[in-house]
């Protein structure tokens, strides 16, 4: 379903055979230049079968756009997802994903709260995100970002607190790189100290591209993790 007016602002839904138990909206990585929703579809298949829906929106690509822009579309995706499922929604992605999925937690909703009648994005799961963006500067990386220092420490989730309580975890590859590493654990201190509920785990033996793999399989740890944070009273 159409969440915007461009070709890529485009929203896949996912739902299970039975009782719709909880809802995740997952964004595709890509260093937001790169992929697109169809590269994750298989992973739905891990979610719905223990009753979560699951949301995954595409989004236009760096450099045709910035990453600001990147980060509007998704909320925007966020709240067409919402206002369809009806059900407050973990918001989940990888890598260039997990960025965008913090950046909704630090949105102010107040206004969709108030439509909805619950806090429509209570929780995070980013897998091996990116939530310090300064070092991408001196990277080929931003060659394609065109980001400056100001808009790097703009965007930059490890910087910024959300104004309300959330719940976060934050996955990462035991085999990944050390600023993987260090990113997730930054950013789960930062926002631990901050009064969020946020914690970070290291999945032993998976590197940055095996470790979504098991989000496929609806017996994996994964699976039952997002369905701890979709719906804690259920799982």
């Amino acid at each position: 379903m159409p969440y915007g007016p461009g070709s890529r602002q485009r929203l896949d839904l996912f739902y299970p055979s039975g009782a719709v138990r909880g809802a995740v909206m997952f964004i595709h990585g890509g260093y937001w230049q790169s992929l697109g929703k169809d590269s994750l579809s298989h992973m739905a298949k891990g979610l719905v079968e223990p009753g979560i829906a699951v949301a995954m929106p595409g989004y236009d690509l760096c450099p045709q756009v910035r990453v600001a822009e990147i980060v509007e579309q998704i909320a925007a995706a966020a709240v067409t997802a919402s206002r369809k499922l009806q059900t407050p929604m973990v918001v989940a992605g990888h890598s260039a994903g997990g960025h965008l999925a913090a950046e909704m937690m630090l949105r102010d909703w107040s206004g969709l709260e108030h439509e909805m009648g619950f806090d429509p994005f209570p929780a995070a799961y980013p897998v091996s995100g990116l939530f310090d963006l300064r070092p991408l500067l001196q990277t080929r990386v931003n060659i394609a970002l065109q980001m400056d220092q100001e808009e790097a420490m703009r965007l930059s989730p490890v910087l910024r607190i959300p104004a309300r309580r959330k719940r976060i975890l934050a996955v990462v590859g035991s085999a990944e790189s050390s600023e993987y590493h260090r990113q997730s654990s930054e950013f789960c201190e930062a926002w631990s100290s901050g009064g969020m509920e946020a914690s970070c785990e290291f999945v032993a033996g998976a590197n940055h591209f095996t470790i979504i793999a098991p989000l496929a399989d609806p017996a994996s740890r994964m699976v039952a993790q997002v369905l701890d944070l979709a719906a804690p009273e259920r799982s």
